[in-house]
C-alpha cells in the first residue's frame, strides 16, 4: 500500500495549484445565475457572439421585457454577460472568457475525482482476495 501514500501526496501537490475554496467561492455566482432555465435560454441565444436588444431577446418567449431584462441583470452581475448602451438600446453580448472559473473548477473536481477512483482501484487491486 505506499503507493497509495504516494498518490496522496501527489494529490495534494496537484490541489495546491488551485485554491478549492477560491476556485468555489468564484464559481458559485456563475453557477447560480445559470440555475435557471429562462437564463440558460438567453445564454443560448447570446452564445452566437452578437449584440442583442432586450426586444430581440424577449421575441418568441412569455416574459415582458422587464422580466427578460432582469434575467439579464442577474446574468451580467455574474459576468456571463455584457452590456451596452447604444442611444436609447441597451444591447447585450456573451462574456469573452465567462465560462473560464467553471472550466477550471470542474477540471479540478474531475481530477480529484480521477484521482480518488485511482486510489480505490489500487486498493482493491492490491488487497487480497
Amino acid at each position: 500500500m505506499p503507493r497509495v501514500g504516494t498518490l496522496r501526496l501527489k494529490t495534494s501537490l496537484t490541489m495546491s495549484s488551485h485554491n478549492p475554496i477560491s476556485l468555489a467561492q468564484n464559481s458559485a455566482p456563475v453557477f447560480a445565475a445559470l440555475g435557471d432555465s429562462t437564463r440558460l435560454l438567453l445564454v443560448s441565444r447570446l452564445s452566437d457572439g452578437q449584440h442583442h436588444s432586450i426586444s430581440q431577446l424577449a421575441s418568441g418567449m412569455q416574459l415582458s421585457r422587464q422580466g427578460v431584462t432582469k434575467h439579464l441583470r442577474v446574468l451580467e452581475e455574474a459576468g456571463v454577460v455584457v452590456s451596452e448602451r447604444k442611444g436609447r438600446e441597451t444591447r447585450f453580448t456573451f462574456a469573452a472568457g465567462a465560462f473560464d472559473s467553471l472550466q477550471t473548477y470542474l477540471e479540478h473536481v474531475s481530477l480529484q475525482w480521477d484521482q480518488a477512483l485511482g486510489r480505490l482501484r489500487e486498493f482493491v487491486e492490491e488487497s487480497p482476495h
